[in-house]
């Protein structure tokens, strides 16, 4: 076991897990943040997606070893009152059904606008691509990232 300070949603917290444990699982087990969502282990789906010095990063495949000072958001750290721009237009646009994954695709869709305020219908799918929706409310994604970024600066 090593000890790990992070730096999570603004704040440090310590881990005592070994080397190679995915970022997910202490975000989960260890810290009690359980916003991030275990999806398929394999970085395949989106559903463990987090800011990683603002990056989107599939957190289960990232070893808290890896993180070192790095500044990493999970979607509890986005918007202390939900009611960050993407927050906002996936309520606005209705896009949840199940809910699953909404939490790695809103911080992969937090991320794109972070990068390029006012992105093409082109760039919205490239960013979100890989970010798997069960219920297939893809055009819902779409849109709410659209309106979202008419809400940014």
């Amino acid at each position: 076991m090593a000890q790990y300070n992070l730096k999570i949603n603004g704040q440090t917290y310590k881990a005592d897990v070994e080397p190679d444990t995915p970022l997910l699982w202490v975000l989960r087990d260890s810290l009690g943040l359980v916003g991030t969502k275990y999806g398929c282990g394999i970085a395949q789906c989106g559903a463990c997606t987090v800011h990683v010095n603002d990056s989107a990063t599939r957190s289960c495949v990232l070893p808290v070893s890896a993180v070192g000072d790095s500044k990493v958001t999970t979607i509890e750290g986005l918007s202390e009152k939900g009611d960050h721009p993407v927050q906002e237009a996936w309520n606005e646009v209705d896009v949840p059904q199940c809910g699953y994954c909404q939490a790695g695709q809103i911080m992969t869709a937090a991320a794109l606008l972070k990068r390029n305020a006012k992105p093409s219908d082109k760039q919205i799918e490239n960013a979100m691509n890989g970010n798997i929706c069960r219920c297939g409310t893809y055009h819902r994604i779409r849109e709410a990232v659209k309106v979202a970024s008419t809400k940014t600066n």
